[in-house]
């Protein structure tokens, strides 16, 4: 499941080499993923992490709270820290790069078909490089969030309904748990991470759970 049909044809192509494997469906967003799984229940689900609409791992997690059985594999360019932490906890059993070779993509999907769990070597190093973990909260990632778009305290505030103090507070922990002094270096450092993605469409209120939006 890929949101770059190129991709999902190279997967297809690398899969249907193999006797005991089977493309059955694709999906270019994760609502369509959720849907076609649905369909199918395939053996195994190889997942990008980043897709229009319902990203991966939202989609993992719809996929899991229907089928708690289901195998998945994310196959992603995203290799900061926060992205496997959030990727493994969702429940997937595999978890790759896509600079990863042809070979190691079919290991992986054969060990998480037997019910084993498979992380490449590149993903191991990444959480190793980041030891100990921090543990950023959900709503601490949604300030890092508003942080990246440039909004002010009062903004931020209003947009996630909480008294500014409250979120002067939230700030402070999360520069002491990135180990940062300042706004541009925490987002610059979540960004790295996976933590954070800049490149996400903006927020809405009704994404952060405000009552009303920003001017």
């Amino acid at each position: 499941m890929d949101d770059h049909p190129v991709v999902r044809d190279g997967l297809r192509a690398i899969i249907e080499t193999q006797r005991d494997m089977l493309v059955v469906d694709e999906a270019g967003d994760g609502q369509a993923c959720v849907k076609k799984y649905r369909e199918h229940q395939p053996d195994v689900v190889v997942m990008d992490l980043r897709m229009p609409g319902l990203g991966g791992v939202d989609a993992v997690l719809e996929i899991r709270k229907e089928f708690p059985d289901a195998r998945i594999i994310v196959l992603t360019t995203y290799e900061g820290d926060g992205d496997i932490y959030r990727a493994l906890e969702a429940g997937v059993q595999g978890y790759l790069s896509k600079v990863s070779v042809r070979t190691e993509l079919l290991h992986t999907i054969r060990e998480v078909h037997a019910g084993r769990r498979h992380i490449s070597s590149s993903v191991a190093e990444q959480l190793t490089k980041y030891l100990p973990r921090v543990d950023i909260k959900e709503h601490e990632r949604q300030v890092l969030e508003l942080l990246a778009r440039g909004l002010r305290n009062k903004e931020i505030s209003s947009f996630l309904n909480i008294p500014e103090d409250t979120l002067k507070g939230q700030i402070k922990r999360i520069f002491a748990k990135l180990n940062v002094v300042g706004r541009t270096e925490a987002v610059i450092e979540a960004s790295q991470r996976g933590i954070i993605h800049v490149d996400q469409a903006p927020l809405t209120s009704e994404r952060v759970g405000a009552p009303g939006s920003v001017n």
